[in-house]
């Protein structure tokens, strides 16, 4: 698979304003997607792009949005990312909601929260990020009642089949060239063992599996050792505290087994926290987490208090860096430099303003690139169509998309993997 690094350029250079208190996500990040194009799509925002006619039937001189999120204490960056967006363009033209926390238990309540958007009359696009269980058929009950409205999924949980056909579009993380990618890092960095930390219920969904297969694969192909350890599910009886507390108290023994030269990765917010400040006591290497992020697991972890950083992530991530690399984890931990929850919430969104003002084509790669740049400006991004393994049918409106990894304290910083060929092999294990 060759993989072609995508710069993306800020269209604009915007102010985010964060008062970032430090909070971690804790709730599951969950479902991810299926399989990723042979031929990946390259992303280049300064590419002229062919004038784009807008929907019929729309207002060009305005737009109004509905961006639905978890809420500040279980999805931080998608919230944030939320209010960036509505801070830019006014209250008048976005609407914010939240899902329920434990919306697997709360389904109808998720599915009436998103529906009801739909509810104003002037309602043009609706994003929901993450896209967790019930936006499917949230997604479905708008299009019956207004098929004019715009319906964008942000890292979906449900399945592909079923999500594709009533989104019009779909953006997830690239589960796939993570798990190559991800591993190849831990080996750059020296590493010798890559430790999966998930629980049952995540592993049954065919991505974090698949993802976990690709993980042990590249573990083979650079001559690593791969281990799988389990651990307590925060939405289960035992909660966000008690899944957070196992982890702290195992991190030394698995460093004792593993030994200083091992990487983690866990799949749930709620776990990263405590496993980032064993392995800073302890020893051994974080790339990053699941859904990257300069917030996502370091604040709680260093006890860092980011009341008074502001001017955006870039601020941020050099704040926690040097926390970071003041604890002694120089080398040993990384993030992506831009909130992959925030970028989601507040690009899709402004890919579906760009879309309903014309100036956009929905299903353009480069387009959503451009859209993205606005609030992660300079990142580097790769990313793709989706297309099934077993058919071979591309599915024009569901992108998968990664960023670099920024090490702390790294001379390099980022590990360049936007530009790392992704081996064919690679797309076609289960």
């Amino acid at each position: 698979m060759k993989k072609k690094a995508m710069c993306i350029f800020a269209a604009f250079l915007i102010a985010l304003s964060i008062g970032a208190c430090g909070q971690t996500q804790d709730q599951a990040a969950a479902d991810r997607a299926e399989d990723q194009e042979d031929n990946p799509v390259a992303i280049d925002s300064a590419k002229p792009q062919e004038e784009t006619k807008p929907i019929e039937g729309k207002d060009t001189d305005s737009f109004h949005i509905g961006i639905v999120t978890g809420s500040f204490s279980q999805s931080e960056d998608d919230r944030r990312g939320a209010e960036a967006f509505q801070e830019k363009y006014g209250t008048d033209n976005v609407t914010l909601a939240i899902y329920p926390d434990n919306f697997t238990e709360d389904l109808d309540t998720t599915i009436q929260i998103i529906v009801g958007l739909a509810d104003d009359p002037d309602m043009k696009a609706i994003v929901v990020n993450q896209a967790v269980d019930g936006t499917t058929e949230a997604f479905r009950q708008i299009h019956e009642k207004r098929p004019d409205i715009l319906c964008f999924a942000g890292e979906a949980y449900e399945d592909f089949e079923d999500i594709g056909e009533v989104a019009d579009l779909v953006v997830n993380y690239d589960f796939i060239s993570r798990g190559y990618l991800i591993v190849h890092s831990a080996h750059e960095l020296g590493c010798d063992t890559f430790v999966h930390i998930s629980f049952p219920r995540h592993l049954s969904y065919e991505s974090v599996s698949r993802q976990a297969a690709i993980m042990k694969a590249a573990c083979s192909e650079f001559g690593m050792k791969f281990a799988m350890e389990e651990a307590p599910d925060p939405i289960t009886e035992v909660g966000v505290p008690g899944a957070k507390a196992y982890i702290a108290e195992h991190v030394s023994e698995w460093v004792d087994r593993y030994g200083q030269k091992a990487a983690y990765f866990c799949t749930n917010d709620a776990h990263t926290e405590p496993l980032i400040k064993g392995l800073m006591e302890y020893g051994g290497y974080f790339i990053e987490a699941d859904l990257p992020s300069p917030l996502m697991g370091y604040p709680g972890a260093l006890d860092l208090d980011l009341t008074d950083v502001s001017e955006g992530f870039e601020n941020i991530l050099h704040t926690v860096e040097d926390a970071v690399v003041s604890a002694g984890g120089a080398g040993r931990f990384g993030t992506w430099s831009y909130s992959y929850g925030y970028s989601v919430s507040a690009g899709l969104a402004e890919h579906a303003r760009n879309v309903i003002l014309g100036e956009s084509d929905i299903q353009s790669v480069d387009d959503l690139a451009k859209a993205y740049g606005v609030f992660s400006p300079g990142a580097q991004w790769n990313g793709s169509n989706y297309t099934d393994s077993q058919t071979g049918d591309k599915a024009d409106n569901i992108v998968l998309i990664y960023q670099d990894t920024y090490i702390f304290g790294n001379p390099g910083h980022y590990m360049g993997t936007t530009q790392i060929d992704v081996p064919d092999d690679y797309f076609t294990i289960e």
